[in-house]
């Protein structure tokens, strides 16, 4: 039976997406995501409605330059940077990682502060939503083998319904000017102001690696 399997596949994900009749953008957003993410897995899809939602709240377009923030490394940040373009890369997602699955959204300003949309897992509104709720607080009543599939329609019907947001400030992040230096243990350029007692940090403490032979 369909439900003993383990999450959607791509093309099963559209039709699901089809059955709850969830708009082309955000079906669009959806799909993409799980594909940079390589599969449709329960926090992505949740991510991809939170920062829909943020985007909605502060008024913004994907296309605009925004800076998120995400309260967690799993899944969301994937959304984070298909939709609203916001990468590791390009300087513009941060992750503080309090544990808490939430993100915040803000545009750029001149000023030392800015304007911002949080949203976040309501866990009061979570209950509504029992299979939701017992993978969300890892409960051993989730059982993922079986119920999977129950999950993703879940969340698919839900969307926004246990999501809650609120209007915050954060600090605007300038990009800094630096100096190039050379680790006089690797022989290799690292920004000055990254070194550790004048060795990069990849000579002291983030040494994660040994030279094979």
């Amino acid at each position: 039976m369909s439900s003993a399997k383990s999450e959607y596949s791509l093309a099963e994900l559209k039709e699901r997406m089809d059955d709850y009749g969830i708009g082309s953008v955000l079906q669009d957003w959806l799909y993409r995501s799980s594909e940079f993410h390589t599969y449709s897995a329960p926090g992505l899809l949740i991510g991809v409605f939170m920062i829909d939602y943020a985007m909605e709240l502060l008024g913004a377009d994907p296309r605009e330059k925004l800076y998120t923030v995400c309260e967690t490394h799993k899944c969301a940040p994937d959304a984070v940077q298909v939709v609203a373009h916001c990468t590791f890369g390009n300087n513009r997602l941060r992750i503080i990682p309090t544990g808490r699955f939430a993100l915040t959204l803000n545009r750029s300003s001149a000023e030392e502060t800015t304007e911002a949309v949080r949203v976040y897992i309501d866990p009061k509104k979570l209950e509504r939503f029992p299979i939701i709720f017992t993978w969300f607080t890892k409960s051993p009543d989730f059982d993922k083998k079986t119920m999977a599939r129950q999950l993703t329609d879940q969340i698919l019907g839900a969307r926004r319904e246990i999501l809650s947001w609120e209007r915050v400030r954060v600090p605007v992040r300038r990009k800094k000017e630096w100096k190039s230096a050379t680790c006089p243990v690797c022989g290799e350029h690292v920004p000055e102001h990254l070194l550790e007692e004048w060795v990069c940090a990849s000579c002291g403490s983030l040494h994660y690696y040994e030279k094979a032979t």
